[in-house]
């Protein structure tokens, strides 16, 4: 959806920087089916993450021509319909397909709206609501998580592994600190059966915030 909305928004001074919180190795499949034109980066340290308060993917930050925020870091139109699928089959009740299919298409109309209109769409924040604060536990969180991933690449896994555990711990909130953490299934996704006994956990919070657009689901 970004490179649709990108071919036909970038005559307007409108661009996108995909950033994948990943390793180049992992993430390299999804960008060449994608075939975007706009840039893809890769932060396998998550400084993106530690900068703009992101603990989940996707998200983005809306920048405008100035540098200045005016939205910050959001769910980007993804829906929690995907806790009601079938676990064995993948099956998903339509309700919840027809809800994640408009949920993406208000949040691209916001987007629409945003790169024609600039500073007076409706959806730019004034005074945009502040990403996560970044407490000392947070701050400290995205510290043993690069400590680990170096340690990690210098083959030291076991050492790793603390540094890990403990990001987790000072960070609980952190998706992506946990799932780059997690073991892997046989298609490279963290989404074993830790995956979803930590999503069901949630009760009634939501795996994706709903983002303050109107007509989210």
């Amino acid at each position: 959806m970004w490179q649709k909305i990108y071919g036909e928004l970038k005559d307007r001074g409108f661009t996108v920087l995909a950033v994948a919180m990943d390793n180049a190795d992992a993430a390299r499949p999804f960008v060449e089916a994608a075939k975007p034109d706009y840039p893809c980066l890769v932060d396998r340290d998550h400084f993106v993450a530690g900068l703009y308060g992101m603990v989940n993917v996707p998200e983005a930050v809306w920048i405008d021509e100035g540098g200045r925020i005016v939205r910050a870091a959001e769910n980007a139109g993804s829906w929690d319909g995907f806790r009601r699928r079938d676990r064995t089959t993948g099956a998903m009740p339509q309700d919840d397909v027809e809800k994640i299919v408009r949920a993406k298409r208000i949040y691209m109309d916001a987007v629409r709206d945003w790169a024609v209109n600039g500073a007076a769409s409706r959806h730019v924040r004034k005074t945009p609501k502040d990403a996560q604060a970044v407490s000392d536990d947070i701050a400290l969180a995205h510290l043993h998580f690069r400590i680990g991933r170096f340690l990690q690449r210098a083959g030291r896994d076991d050492d790793a592994l603390s540094h890990f555990e403990e990001a987790r711990r000072l960070h609980p909130d952190s998706w992506t600190i946990w799932r780059q953490t997690a073991e892997r299934n046989e298609q490279g996704f963290a989404a074993g059966p830790d995956f979803w006994a930590r999503v069901d956990a949630l009760g009634e919070r939501r795996y994706y915030p709903r983002p303050d657009i109107e007509g989210m689901p």
